[in-house]
């Protein structure tokens, strides 16, 4: 039997965006990640980070930079009793680097690889899923697998919902301040809470 997501973006949404975290060092969570993921876990969803991380095709950083901060995600979750059910991460880039990084991929957001594999892999309804983001591409991700797209005003999502999305052709179903306040309201919303 197939479950809902909420899947979340890393950097700017469950993380402090820096730019691209070339040092596992420079990586921190939000104050409220734990509490939000803590929540998608007590209401039965599936907790799923996609990420897109091109600095590893663009040769900023080394894959096993990802590897050690996704360790300090888990760490820091397990230790507030949350969990993810799935990591996804694209390290691809279409026009940078070198192969097997530089490739014109199904799985780099706003493309649909990595919901799709998680879909598979984690036995998910997409059509009563969530992405929460800070970004145009998160949102239409979303939008691209059939399932419903929140922006975060954190990260970069103060700038987008301010200077960009007025031109968008479509709007976000839900905007909040931050993930802690997005996943309170989806679950809410659909009698989780």
């Amino acid at each position: 039997m197939s479950r809902p997501a909420i899947f979340m973006d890393r950097d700017g949404t469950l993380s402090h965006e820096i730019g691209y975290v070339n040092h596992a060092s420079r990586f921190r969570l939000f104050p409220w990640a734990v509490d939000a993921v803590r929540l998608v876990n007590q209401a039965g969803w599936a907790a799923v980070l996609v990420t897109n991380q091109a600095g590893v095709a663009r040769g900023y950083f080394p894959e096993s930079v990802i590897h050690e901060v996704h360790a300090h995600v888990n760490a820091a979750l397990q230790a507030g009793d949350a969990r993810l059910d799935g990591l996804y991460v694209c390290m691809h880039h279409p026009s940078a680097g070198a192969p097997p990084y530089r490739q014109d991929c199904d799985c780099r957001k706003p493309r649909p690889g990595l919901l799709l594999q998680a879909q598979r892999e984690l036995h998910l309804d997409l059509a009563r899923s969530w992405v929460v983001g800070d970004r145009h591409g998160d949102l239409q991700v979303a939008w691209n697998v059939g399932a419903r797209a929140a922006l975060v005003k954190s990260g970069y999502g103060l700038g987008e919902w301010e200077h960009h999305a007025p031109r968008w052709p479509r709007q976000p179903d839900l905007v909040a301040e931050h993930l802690l306040e997005a996943v309170e309201r989806i679950l809410f919303a659909e009698g989780r809470a």
